[in-house]
């Protein structure tokens, strides 16, 4: 399998042969909707939701922020989430995925912009995370940002990564959104260990 320096080096050549592109982001539905079926008033679940987040809580994963601009004609400002469920999806073209409530407030904003950042947080960046999971409030208060390169999402400051991109698709997942980046640009810092999440509470690597 090939290593994240690796993959990181051939999504970079990619991208440098085929240049960025100059279209304007495309607003896309927030909340697609085909036919779900849940479990019905007389069924049982197959799996009791207690039991799924338990058993679930056992995978550690990193801890990312989602970040926007605003859309046109938008006067909230920039819009962002703290997500854990990042993944990074195939290496040509290059694209990477987030999953989203559907009951999200934050999603339809980041729709509307067509565009997001992923910015992956370090080990010391707890309480980053927690603000931006915050509802509600002003989560850009207080933190140092820029704009990042290709779409002009908030890349926030002091990440170890971040990864500008371009909404590619979004696809349904019972009570979650499914949603598809293309990467435009990407950048690392050259040291910093991650901040992790496993059964509730952050954590850091430890060789």
């Amino acid at each position: 399998m090939m290593g994240h320096a690796g993959m990181a080096a051939t999504v970079i050549r990619y991208l440098r042969t085929t240049g960025a592109p100059t279209a304007a982001p495309t607003p896309v539905d927030p909340h697609p909707r085909p036919e779900l079926r849940a479990v019905g008033d007389d069924e049982r679940a197959p799996i009791g939701s207690a039991e799924f987040r338990s058993v679930l809580g056992n995978f550690a994963s990193g801890v990312t922020v989602i970040t926007a601009p605003a859309a046109a004609g938008e006067e909230d400002g920039p819009a962002g989430f703290a997500c854990q469920s990042f993944a990074s999806l195939s290496l040509d073209p290059p694209l990477v995925t987030f999953m989203v409530g559907r009951t999200s407030t934050t999603w339809p904003r980041i729709a509307r912009a067509g565009v997001f950042c992923v910015n992956i947080l370090g080990a010391e960046q707890g309480d980053l995370c927690r603000s931006f999971a915050v509802s509600g409030a002003d989560k850009f208060a207080g933190v140092a940002h820029g704009p990042a390169p290709v779409t002009g999402s908030p890349q926030l400051a002091d990440v170890p990564a971040w990864i500008d991109c371009r909404v590619h698709a979004v696809h349904t997942g019972g009570d979650h959104l499914i949603v598809v980046g293309r990467v435009e640009a990407m950048g690392a810092a050259q040291e910093g260990e991650p901040l992790l999440f496993h059964k509730g509470r952050f954590g850091r690597f430890a060789s």
